[in-house]
């Protein structure tokens, strides 16, 4: 169990990137029953695991709505192995198209250049 400053160390997420998590309902914390002068929050290795998931959803193209729909599935083990599949592969489908649309954004540009080169010649 760790506190949200050995969190932020451990994951290198900020703490109020943390906190923005947890009002979100991304990631929660626990208070431990045995102490009561605190409100102090605990958070174990499903955090971290969240947390893990969370950055590379993150850095694949994932909105923070998209995550959190797969953690809540993911984590209460509501998704069968067949849907996490289908998950990534309609984002690995989003990626192509977005890939298509930016090779097609950079022929554009490439054909406004060579107009521009060919009239200043």
């Amino acid at each position: 169990m760790k506190l949200i400053h050995q969190l932020s160390k451990e994951t290198g997420i900020p703490i109020p990137t943390l906190r923005f998590y947890e009002k979100s309902g991304l990631i929660s914390g626990r208070r431990k029953t045995d102490v009561n002068t605190n409100n102090y929050q605990f958070y174990d290795q499903e955090a971290i695991d969240k947390l893990n998931f969370i950055q590379m959803a993150k850095a694949v193209g994932f909105t923070l709505n998209e995550i959190k729909e797969v953690v809540d599935l993911w984590y209460k083990k509501e998704i069968t192995q067949k849907a996490q599949f289908e998950v990534l592969d309609k984002r690995l489908l989003q990626i192509d198209e977005k890939i298509a649309e930016l090779n097609a954004m950079k022929k554009q540009i490439m054909l406004c250049k060579e107009n521009i080169k060919n009239r200043n010649l």
